[in-house]
């Protein structure tokens, strides 16, 4: 028996500066908006950075940087 282990790391926890590779969502429904502008499973994503009191987070995907909402941020889970 092979044990495997599973990240469940969400990108609104992630740190600035560390790449990590997109998993898959945790909201279907969401998970479709950030796929239509670019954030697939299997890209690579880094947080450029946060915005103060809770505001959105700036991150690179593969070579776009875009800006997503807290919602946005903690439905991708990161591997």
């Amino acid at each position: 028996m092979v044990a495997t282990v599973t990240s469940k790391k969400q990108l609104s926890a992630a740190k600035p500066g560390i790449e990590e590779i997109v998993s898959h969502y945790t909201n279907d429904s969401i998970g479709g908006k950030l796929m239509s502008m670019g954030v697939l499973p299997g890209s690579r994503v880094a947080l450029v950075r946060r915005a103060p009191f809770g505001g959105g987070w700036y991150v690179k995907v593969d070579n776009l940087y875009i800006a997503l909402r807290m919602e946005e941020a903690s439905s991708v889970v990161l591997r």
